[in-house]
């Protein structure tokens, strides 16, 4: 299928002054979600043909906020720890970077939207930071993502900055040229909370990214220096969420957390989860302690709380158990997720090992 087109808005004010101008043109959002219920998979066809165009905030504004006649299904993926430094993961240096996406049966290409957690800088500048682990992605590897049907990428990480900022606002903008959209950090603090909005299927869905793992404090963005969005601010987490929520039908966060090996959310994660769903957040997909870790939910709102390894080496068995969240959304608005089974076999090859428990593919 033709896979939706994103539109990153990149402000020039802070969002909250934003909405404040726009508020006479924008009307009261009206949620359109209805209470989580099993999808019928029979029901259930990927769009095929269906395209979305590029929109502008000012489409985006005058759109209407009830739900449009002809609405469609929503088939959304998220991913965990994706490194595509082929001087860590030696199988990308062997085989190329498809090897990387040639074991998932085309996945990402049947659905609507496909975000990742991208573990390391997508640039050739800069110089290595002072840390036990630096990641350098390979810029060439990103129109290779974009083509398996990645169309979101988190940098709200601890790898994203590891050769200094520079390399981070070049790696945002390889991004972008790349045809993927980068979420979770900018030159400011405003940007890095900006989200990337997407229309298809006559939905309007938001995409937000945030960090809460910090080598140190210097990694946060600042009204005045660039770096990752602060996933441990949650005052200032939940007021993204909210305004992304007053443009969009549906906000999807992506939120590197967590302590690495954990099996199991921890308290404060579950506190922040609840805080960002109850400012509008409909699904969250968790990423960092390199551990597949259970899907939840938080009032009926799927939280995938670790998604564990993706692209990346194969040191152990569960470090080499992992998923993808998948997130079925209703023309009604019905929400139905569950996690695709799926094995790093070999260095930087994911490979699929069960059908989707949800949907279809």
């Amino acid at each position: 299928m033709t896979r939706p087109w994103f539109i990153a808005f990149f402000f020039g004010l802070p969002m909250a002054l934003l909405l404040a101008a726009c508020s006479a043109a924008l009307p009261t959002a009206v949620s359109v979600l209805a209470s989580p219920a099993p999808v019928a998979t029979a029901n259930y066809s990927p769009a095929g043909a269906r395209s979305a165009s590029p929109i502008t905030l000012a489409e985006v504004i005058d759109l209407p906020t009830t739900a449009p006649p002809g609405r469609g299904w929503l088939v959304i993926h998220g991913i965990g720890d994706v490194n595509l430094d082929p001087a860590y993961v030696e199988g990308l240096a062997l085989h190329g970077h498809e090897h990387a996406w040639s074991g998932l049966d085309r996945l990402f290409l049947s659905d609507d939207l496909t975000i990742v957690n991208l573990e390391c800088a997508p640039s050739s500048l800069g110089n290595a930071e002072p840390k036990d682990y630096t990641f350098g992605c390979d810029p060439a590897a990103l129109p290779l993502m974009q083509a398996a049907g990645v169309e979101v990428a988190n940098l709200a990480n601890n790898h994203s900055q590891d050769f200094g900022k520079e390399a981070m606002l070049d790696g945002r903008a390889n991004l972008v040229e790349a045809g993927i959209a980068p979420v979770g950090v900018g030159a400011s603090r405003a940007e890095a909370n900006q989200p990337a909005f997407f229309e298809v299927a006559g939905w309007r869905v938001a995409v937000l990214g945030f960090g809460g793992v910090f080598p140190h404090d210097g990694w946060a963005a600042t009204t005045t220096r660039p770096g990752m969005a602060d996933g441990d601010d949650v005052e200032a987490m939940t007021e993204a969420v909210r305004n992304a929520d007053a443009f969009a039908d549906l906000v999807m966060v992506a939120i590197h957390w967590g302590v690495e090996f954990d099996t199991e959310p921890r308290v404060d994660d579950v506190e922040r989860a609840e805080a960002m769903v109850e400012a509008g957040a409909d699904v969250i997909f968790g990423h960092h302690s390199h551990r597949l870790n259970p899907l939840g939910e938080v009032d009926g709102k799927p939280v995938a709380w670790g998604l564990g390894n993706f692209v990346w080496l194969t040191f152990s068995g569960p470090g080499a158990t992992t998923a993808v969240a998948r997130v079925v959304i209703s023309p009604s608005g019905a929400i139905t997720s569950c996690l695709i089974p799926a094995h790093i076999e070999s260095s930087g090859h994911p490979v699929l090992v069960g059908i989707p428990p949800c949907g279809a593919r």
